[in-house]
């Protein structure tokens, strides 16, 4: 950190022959106050054009250049896609461009068609918005915005989950530290991963070589929200980094058999028994509560072996209003839960009662 006008005048000061009166308020004090001013912006100023040029303090577009060095674009937000199915009068038209919608956002048809003999079709959506408020689950789009002649009903029956925010400052940061930090060469474990990582949307992946035999690769993905991650993402993965028929260059050397799966969701369900404190809502408390093991979950995702009910101990008593808690099990087990190489750890049900 750059030194203050307070003291930069101090410092000047020491430089006039002490025969002259410095104190504040004489003519000595005052000249010189103007040029601790000028200094004190100038040092700021070239404290901030150092943070810029390093990873570790640069943000924003700024942060963008420092990782073009090494190769790493900040990843783009992107609209959620997917299928609703259409019930109406055979016969009427879906025309691109018109809208349906969830209680939250409107979602727009990608394609023309009609509604056939059987008087339903699916039909491919997109989100009018960017990122993850277009995710949602199955059988929130039930609504027309505005009627469609011959449309009657909508309906998704799968969930929508491939809307992805920007890429973070935080998370490009981290994305830069493991391509520098990891000796990514040969089409080695860590070079499967980086380019994982590349693509918009996975949050994680997790490398396995000779998984089926030589030349055999396994790539395991999350999302970014650190859950599963859908078939859209899985095949965009593949595709990018070993394109299927051979459409495209992709990144595996020649020769690898390259795979990409989801992790597994291993779901945690949690029960206790909890001593609260007076006047604090038990619910309140147990949605505090799931809202920290989310947190830590996403914390660890392909970096802890097991989820150690320990750790799940110590979140529940640092949780506001609990003062203590009794009969603590995951998945029915007060061990630890243990996690294979293609799981990951997903909040389950919480059911907290009082001691």
């Amino acid at each position: 950190m750059s030194d203050s006008r307070d003291v930069i005048q101090a410092r000047l000061l020491t430089n006039i022959n002490d025969s002259y009166n410095k104190s504040e308020g004489e003519f000595m004090y005052d000249a010189e106050m103007p040029v601790a001013i000028e200094l004190e912006g100038a040092y700021t100023e070239i404290e901030g054009v150092l943070d810029k040029r390093f990873a570790e303090t640069a943000t924003g577009k700024d942060l963008d250049k420092v990782v073009k060095d090494v190769g790493l674009t900040r990843k783009l937000t992107t609209q959620s896609i997917g299928k609703v199915t259409i019930t109406g009068v055979v016969g009427a038209p879906i025309n691109k461009g018109e809208l349906v919608a969830s209680d939250n956002v409107n979602f727009e048809f990608t394609e023309t068609l009609v509604i056939p003999e059987s008087g339903s079709i699916d039909v491919s959506v997109k989100c009018v918005k960017y990122g993850e408020v277009g995710n949602i689950p199955v059988g929130a789009i039930k609504y027309f915005p505005k009627t469609l002649s011959g449309l009657q009903k909508v309906i998704n029956k799968e969930a929508i989950s491939n809307g992805y925010n920007e890429e973070t400052d935080e998370e490009l940061r981290k994305r830069y530290y493991a391509k520098i930090r990891t000796p990514a060469t040969s089409g080695n474990k860590y070079h499967y991963r980086n380019w994982a990582l590349e693509v918009t949307g996975v949050g994680d992946a997790r490398v396995l070589p000779l998984w089926n035999g030589n030349g055999t690769v396994k790539v395991v993905i999350i999302n970014s929200n650190k859950t599963g991650a859908d078939r859209t993402l899985v095949d965009s993965v593949k595709n990018y980094i070993d394109p299927v028929d051979g459409m495209g260059e992709g990144q595996a050397p020649i020769g690898a058999t390259v795979t990409v799966v989801s992790a597994i969701e291993k779901a945690i369900n949690i029960t206790a028994n909890v001593s609260i404190t007076n006047g604090v809502n038990l619910g309140v408390i147990q949605t505090t509560f799931k809202t920290l093991v989310i947190e830590h979950l996403q914390s660890i995702s392909f970096n802890a072996s097991y989820i150690s009910i320990a750790k799940i101990g110590k979140i529940l008593l640092s949780t506001e209003g609990v003062m203590d808690y009794s009969d603590l099990k995951i998945n029915g087990t007060t061990s630890n839960i243990n996690l294979a190489d293609e799981e990951i750890a997903v909040m389950g049900n919480v059911n907290l009662g009082v001691m």
